[in-house]
Order: C-alpha cells, then sequence, then structure tokens
C-alpha cells in the first residue's frame, strides 16, 4: 500500500470515527500538512468517501458502511495476516471450499491472489468475489441474496436454499464474537442463519479469529464450538480461553507470525 493510500484509510477512519472534523485536526492526527490534507480530501469526496464543507470534512452519508467494513479490515490487520497465512497452508489444490464474508477471510483470499491455486470457491462476500474474480485458476461462485452492506455479503432465505444445494470440503469462517458461553455470535440474524447452514454443509471447519474477538458477545447465535471444528488465531489470546478452547474439543493454532506457531500448539 502507498503512503497515500495509507493516509487515504486513516483520514476515512478518522472521520468514520470521530464524526465531523476540520482540516487541522486531520492534518494533526494523521501527520500531514493543511495543504496534503485539502488535496486528499477533494479526491475522497470525487470517490464519494466523504463530504467537505465550512473547512473540514465528514464521511458521505451514503459511504458509512463500506467504510465499517474498511475499518474492520484493518483492525488487527498483522494478525489477521499471519492467521491467513496459516489458513493458506491448509487449502488443497482441487478442492471446493467456501470463504464467508468475514475480514480475517478475506486476507486469507488476498493470499491465495498472491499465490494461486486450482481451487472451487464458494463465497457470500462480494467483496472476496470480486479480489478474486479476474484469477484464472479459481472457480468463483457467488452465492445470491439479499445484499447486506455492512460486510458486503449475500444473506437470506435464497442463499440459504443455494447452501442446500452444495456440499465442500472446507469451510473458512470468521466470528464476530465468541462469548464466555463457548458459542459463536454475530449482530445479524441472517447472517447468524446463513452461518449455521454453512456449518452443516462442510466436511471441514476452520475458524479464522483474531484474539479481540474473544470474550465478546453479540446478538444472535451462530453454534457451539466443538470437536469438529479447528481454530486458528494469534499469540494474544490469553492462556484462560486456550484452555476453555481444548475442553471443547478444538483444535487450536495460535499463530505467532508468519509460518511460526505458538509453542505447545500444532502447526
Amino acid at each position: 500500500m502507498t503512503v497515500k493510500n495509507d493516509r487515504f484509510s486513516a483520514i476515512r477512519q478518522r472521520l468514520y470515527k470521530s464524526g465531523y472534523s476540520t482540516i487541522q485536526e486531520i492534518a494533526y492526527a494523521v501527520s500531514a500538512s493543511p495543504a496534503i490534507i485539502r488535496r486528499d480530501l477533494l479526491v475522497l469526496e470525487q470517490q464519494g468517501f466523504i463530504s467537505r464543507n465550512h473547512g473540514g470534512a465528514q464521511i458521505a452519508e451514503d459511504a458509512g458502511g463500506e467504510v465499517a467494513f474498511a475499518i474492520r479490515e484493518q483492525h488487527n490487520l498483522a494478525a489477521k495476516r499471519y492467521i491467513a497465512e496459516a489458513a493458506f497452508a491448509r487449502l488443497k489444490p482441487g478442492s471446493a471450499i467456501f470463504l464467508d464474508a468475514g475480514t480475517t477471510v478475506l486476507q486469507l483470499a488476498r493470499r491465495i491472489r498472491l499465490n494461486p491455486l486450482p481451487l472451487s470457491i464458494f463465497t457470500n462476500c462480494v467483496t472476496l468475489a470480486q479480489l478474486l474474480m479476474d484469477v484464472g485458476e479459481l472457480k468463483i461462485t457467488l452465492l445470491g441474496g439479499r445484499l447486506r452492506p455492512e460486510n458486503a455479503s449475500m444473506v437470506g432465505s435464497l442463499a440459504e436454499a443455494a447452501l442446500d444445494r452444495l456440499r465442500f470440503e472446507q469451510l473458512f469462517m470468521g466470528a464476530g464474537a465468541i462469548a464466555e458461553d463457548n458459542c459463536v455470535y454475530t449482530q445479524d440474524e441472517e447472517e447468524a442463519r446463513l452461518n449455521e447452514k454453512m456449518l452443516s454443509r462442510a466436511t471441514k471447519v476452520t475458524l479464522l479469529v483474531d484474539s479481540s474477538k474473544f470474550g465478546q458477545r453479540s446478538t444472535y447465535k451462530v453454534a457451539r464450538l466443538n470437536d469438529e471444528m479447528d481454530v486458528i488465531t494469534d499469540q494474544n489470546l490469553p492462556e484462560s480461553w486456550t484452555l476453555k478452547l481444548q475442553e471443547t474439543g478444538c483444535r487450536v493454532q495460535q499463530v505467532a507470525k508468519k509460518n511460526e506457531c505458538y509453542p505447545g500448539h500444532p502447526g
């Protein structure tokens, strides 16, 4: 990513989190001169991300969902990339896999794009399908359904019906939250139903979850952790949670950095 793109991302995050900000406030937050920020804001306004007014800027009214997704993708980015690297090592050429709409799973898709291998990939994530659609080694199938803007995913009865006709060897799924009751949760009812259906159609399930998601709770339960699931997470997961996961029967891989596993856990 270029310095300019890094700055664009920082500006979008600043405005999404803080609301309206002056040029001076933005310049201080991203360590750039007011002149540079004025030029950046003009570009971001032309792209539809922000609107400028009264010597400052704010997120454009119709861009909130897209920016929120971009911010979630950047959160704990290094950990997500390490997790994606470990997941990539589990891919089997020629297999059929499902990649859900989680931001950590999107990092796996970015890793696949770097080193493609022949795969049939099913997904309900529009962003992920667009990322991989021109990679010749891949066969991409995007589920139909209702578009959920918050994470560019397809959900609803049409997507669920499509899964009834599918069976895939590997499912790589993220999690909005994993609560103290050892259950996976999400904030959307339709997404919860679709994720539950994904789990029933996969031979092997691997959850890609960075450590910040553990000990959290959202509204709708997806499923209880069990001995048919693998979990790949990062080294910052507390030992108490590692033990809890092992008690559920989950196979846990804690990734410390690229191609290295946390001591005492399978590679």
